[in-house]
C-alpha cells in the first residue's frame, strides 16, 4: 500500500489496522446507534424519559469509567487476547439486548456493553502502536483516527438503515454478529503485552474508576437535573477530589496504573488536551446540529446521517494526511493548533450566520471537520510516542478517555444552554396552546359536547407541559394539532422553533469560544516535534539510546 509519504504499508501491517478498525468501529458507533432508535425502544419497553437517557448514556458511563484499568490488564494479558474477550463479551451483551422486556433490564445489557467496549477500544490502539514498524505507526494511527473519528455517523447511518427495514433489535443482533466476525479475525493478528507489568495497582484503579464515573455521570445528568442540583454537585466535585486522590496515589506507587508525570511532557499532555477539546467540539455540535436537521429541517434519522457525511468525510481525509502535513512544516504545535483554530472559527459560523439551507450548514460542518480531522492523528501520535512502550494499552486508555469526557463535557454545555434558553422563551408559546385548547374545549361544551370540551381541556394542559419540555416534544404537539387545528398548530411550530433558534447560537458561539482559546493554549503548550525528550521504553524507566531520534515523523 503506497501512502502519502512516500512509505509502504506492507500486508501484514495493513491488515492488523483493518482488524483493529473493524473492532473500534463498532465501539465508536454503538455510543450513537440507538439514538435514532428510542422512540420505538420506549414504545417497547415502556422507558420514560428519564430512562431513555440512561438506555444510550449507560454505555458512556461505563465504557469511560472503566478505560484506564482495561488498558492496564491488555498491557498485562496480551492485548490481542483481551480484545478478544471484549469482542465476545461485547457480542453476548448485545444479544443480551434484544430478549429484555423492560428498561432497567435494557440499560443493564448496555452498561455490560460498555464495559466490554473498555477491553476493545484502548487494545484497538495500542496493537497497532506496538505491531507495527517505526516508519509506518503514524499511518496507522492516523487511519485509526479517521475511523474513531467518523464512527458516530456511521452508528446514526447504519441504525437509520436498519429501522427503514426492520425492529430496533435488528440494531443489536447487527452489533453481534459484528463483534463475531472481529473476534474470528482477531486471530489472525499477533499479540504483544508489558514484558515487566509488576503488581496490579488495585487503590489507583478504585480512584480512577469512581473519579472519572463521577465526573462523567454529574456532566451527563447536569442538563437534565441542572448544574446547581446536590447530586450533580456532589459528583462532580467528589469526582474532582477522587481524581487528586489518584494523583497522589500514583505518584506513591511503585507500579502505578498510570505514571501520571507523562502529563509533565509537552506533547503528551498537549496530545491529551487536544483529543479532549476536539470531542467537546464534535459531540457538542453533534447535539445542536441534529436536533436542527430532525426538528427544524424535518428531517428523518436516515436522512440527517447521510446529511452530516460532509463532516465525517473531512474528518476522514484530514486524519489521513495530517501526520504527513505535520512532517512537512516540520510542527507539531501549527497543525493541532491550526486544527483546534478552524473547528472554533466553523463553531462561530454555525452560531452567526443564518443557517437556513442544508448547502449552508454543509459548508459549515466542512470546516469544522477540516479542524477536527487535522488535530486528531497528530494529537493521538503524541500521546503514544510518549507512551512506554510497554504501557501502550494505559496510553491508548488516556487517549480514549480524554476523548469521553470532552464528549461528556461538550453535550452537557450544548444539552444546558438549549434547556436553559428554550425554558426561558417557550413560555408565551405554551400558555397560548394551554388558553385556545381551553377556549376550544368550552365552545364544545357550549355546544352540548361535554365529553369531547372536558378532552379538548385535558389536552390543553398537557400540550403546554409538552410544549414547555423540549422542542422535540412540541414537534408533537404540533402533529397532532394539524389536523384539529392547522393555524394553532402553526403558531406553536413557529414559537417553538423561534424559542430554539437563540440558544442555538448562544450553544454553537460558547462552543466555538471554548476552540478559539484552546487554539491558542495549544499553540502555546504544544512542542514542535511529537516527542519532546528522551523517550521511556518501560516501567523501569530505561530511556531510548538516540533521544533525537523520531521515527513516528520521520522524514523521507
Amino acid at each position: 500500500m503506497k501512502l502519502p509519504n512516500g512509505i509502504r504499508m506492507d500486508a501484514r501491517s495493513a491488515w492488523l489496522v483493518l482488524v483493529a478498525c473493524l473492532s473500534v468501529s463498532m465501539v465508536v458507533a454503538a455510543m450513537a446507534a440507538l439514538n435514532t432508535a428510542l422512540p420505538d425502544i420506549a414504545i417497547d419497553t415502556g422507558a420514560d424519559s428519564g430512562e431513555m437517557t440512561w438506555i444510550v448514556d449507560g454505555y458512556t458511563l461505563a465504557l469511560a469509567a472503566l478505560l484506564l484499568p482495561a488498558g492496564a490488564i491488555g498491557d498485562r494479558f496480551g492485548r490481542r487476547e483481551v480484545l478478544i474477550v471484549g469482542l465476545i463479551l461485547f457480542g453476548l451483551a448485545s444479544l443480551a439486548a434484544i430478549w429484555v422486556d423492560g428498561p432497567t433490564q435494557l440499560i443493564i445489557t448496555r452498561c455490560l456493553a460498555g464495559a466490554a467496549a473498555a477491553l476493545i477500544m484502548p487494545t484497538t490502539l495500542s496493537l497497532i502502536t506496538s505491531g507495527m514498524p517505526d516508519g509506518q505507526r503514524a499511518i496507522g494511527i492516523s487511519i485509526w483516527s479517521a475511523i474513531a473519528g467518523g464512527g458516530a455517523i456511521a452508528g446514526f447511518l447504519v441504525t437509520g438503515l436498519l429501522l427503514e427495514f426492520f425492529s430496533w433489535h435488528s440494531i443489536f443482533i447487527t452489533f453481534a454478529a459484528s463483534s463475531a466476525v472481529a473476534a474470528a479475525l482477531c486471530f489472525t493478528i499477533g499479540t504483544s503485552k508489558d514484558t515487566a507489568p509488576g503488581r496490579f495497582d488495585f487503590p489507583g484503579t478504585a480512584c480512577s474508576v469512581l473519579a472519572i464515573a463521577g465526573v462523567v455521570f454529574g456532566l451527563l445528568e447536569a442538563p437534565h437535573r441542572g448544574w446547581a442540583d446536590p447530586l450533580v454537585l456532589a459528583c462532580l466535585v467528589g469526582g474532582i477530589l477522587l481524581a487528586a486522590l489518584f494523583v497522589v496515589v500514583e505518584l506513591r506507587s511503585a507500579s502505578p496504573l498510570f505514571d501520571v508525570r507523562l502529563l509533565g511532557n509537552r506533547a503528551f499532555g498537549s496530545g491529551s488536551l487536544s483529543v479532549a477539546v476536539q470531542f467537546l467540539a464534535s459531540f457538542g455540535m453533534f447535539y445542536l446540529v441534529l436536533q436542527l436537521l430532525q426538528l427544524v429541517f424535518g428531517y428523518s434519522p436516515l436522512q440527517s446521517a447521510v446529511a452530516l457525511m460532509p463532516f465525517v468525510a473531512g474528518v476522514g481525509v484530514f486524519s489521513l494526511v495530517s501526520n504527513w502535513l505535520a512532517v512537512r512544516l516540520d510542527s507539531l504545535k501549527f497543525v493541532i493548533a491550526g486544527g483546534a483554530l478552524l473547528s472554533g472559527v466553523g463553531l462561530v459560523l454555525l452560531g452567526s450566520i443564518n443557517v437556513d439551507t442544508y448547502w449552508t450548514l454543509a459548508a459549515v460542518l466542512a470546516i469544522i471537520a477540516i479542524g477536527i480531522g487535522l488535530a486528531s492523528a497528530p494529537a493521538t501520535t503524541a500521546i503514544m510516542s510518549n507512551t512506554p512502550l510497554d504501557n501502550q494499552g494505559v496510553g491508548s486508555a488516556i487517549n480514549d478517555t480524554a476523548r469521553e469526557i470532552g464528549a461528556a463535557i461538550g453535550i452537557a454545555i450544548a444539552g444546558s444552554l438549549i434547556a436553559a434558553g428554550y425554558n426561558s422563551r417557550i413560555g408565551p408559546t405554551a400558555q397560548l396552546a394551554r388558553e385556545q385548547l381551553t377556549a376550544a374545549g368550552q365552545q364544545q361544551i357550549a355546544a352540548g359536547d361535554p365529553t369531547g370540551g372536558q378532552a379538548t381541556i385535558a389536552q390543553a394542559e398537557q400540550a403546554g407541559t409538552l410544549i414547555e419540555r423540549s422542542l422535540a416534544e412540541a414537534t408533537v404537539v404540533v402533529d397532532r394539532l394539524s389536523t384539529q387545528s392547522a393555524e394553532l398548530a402553526e403558531k406553536i411550530a413557529e414559537g417553538s422553533k423561534s424559542a430554539f433558534d437563540a440558544p442555538f447560537e448562544q450553544a454553537s458561539l460558547i462552543l466555538g469560544g471554548i476552540m478559539l482559546v484552546s487554539a491558542a493554549v495549544l499553540l502555546w503548550l504544544t512542542p514542535r516535534r511529537v516527542v519532546e525528550g528522551p523517550v521511556i521504553t518501560s516501567r523501569t524507566g530505561d530511556h531510548d539510546p538516540d533521544p533525537d531520534r523520531d521515527d513516528t515523523f520521520a522524514r523521507d
